[in-house]
């Protein structure tokens, strides 16, 4: 008695990859996870500086008050709402000018402004230390660190919507992929569809065929990209980079942010057998 091989596999056969798809399918993944990556780390980050210096200002004397310096931090310390106030030496000061200006950051003839750093509590009121400083020693300023670093800020929450932005472009990329490899496929096996469809069979049975295909393809690119991808991530947290975290000192993805990386592959094979399965019902609807 013959033995009958099943239709599947002399189709489309599930036991080799299609490795045009599954490579195409491992780079869009490497990329999307990487680019993800950064984008959190970012958010991470600038969440961390954002709070870092909610509620630090710094305290600026002009050179002709310097010596009123122990007064400033004096006032700065008795007023109400004030956790912190220190003054930052001005070997410091110099020793951070001399990156630009190289030795001549360390002549007396240049001035340098004497400045109190001042840490407020949550729900102080700035203005009140503001209005006491400026009262007490005329020509005194009171900073706000968050003014300063606003562009900074504003730069890397630019960079998290370039982020954003790259990802949807690489899932766009992706479906264009998967649309290419399930015509081709669709366009090799026509005469086998045709006799297929001729002995009854349905649009729906003969999509399954693909889409199984297509998704095997795109679990095993998937795969494969992930690897790279978290390999990559190891290397550039060995190297000390921390994904964006040395700008806070804080970690640079949260177990929430990895858990979005993870989800990315997944979105990936199921955005893949979603477009081969709609490519190739409408490539039926329109040929059979």
């Amino acid at each position: 008695m013959a033995t009958v091989v099943p239709a599947r596999p002399r189709l489309l056969p599930t036991r080799s990859l299609h490795l045009p798809t599954a490579a195409v399918i491992a780079i869009m993944t490497f990329a999307m996870i990487l680019v993800g990556a950064a984008g959190l780390a970012l958010s991470s980050a600038s969440a961390g500086v954002a709070r870092g210096i909610e509620n630090r200002f710094v305290v600026q004397l002009p050179a002709g008050l310097t010596d009123q310096l122990p007064r400033a931090v004096a006032l700065a310390r008795a007023t109400p709402g004030v956790r912190e106030a220190a003054p930052i030496p001005e070997s410091e000061m110099r020793e951070t000018l001399r990156r630009w200006l190289g030795e001549a950051a360390s002549s007396r003839d240049l001035p340098v402004p004497a400045l109190v750093s001042v840490e407020l509590g949550p729900g102080a009121d700035a203005g009140a230390l503001r209005q006491r400083l400026e009262r007490a020693l005329p020509g005194a300023t009171v900073i706000a660190e968050s003014a300063e670093l606003r562009p900074l800020l504003r730069s890397i929450r630019a960079l998290q919507w370039l982020a954003l932005s790259l990802v949807l472009l690489i899932i766009a990329a992706t479906a264009a992929a998967v649309v290419l490899a399930a015509r081709g496929a669709f366009d090799t096996h026509r005469p086998t569809i045709e006799i297929m469809h001729g002995i009854g069979a349905t649009d729906l049975q003969l999509t399954r065929l693909f889409q199984r295909k297509i998704a095997l393809d795109a679990l095993a690119g998937a795969a494969a990209g992930t690897i790279a991808a978290g390999l990559g991530l190891l290397m550039v947290g060995s190297g000390g980079l921390a994904l964006g975290g040395g700008l806070t000192g804080a970690p640079g993805l949260s177990g929430r942010d990895l858990a979005l990386l993870a989800a990315l592959p997944l979105l990936a094979v199921n955005l893949a057998t979603a477009v081969a399965r709609w490519t190739v019902l409408r490539a039926l609807r329109e040929t059979l």
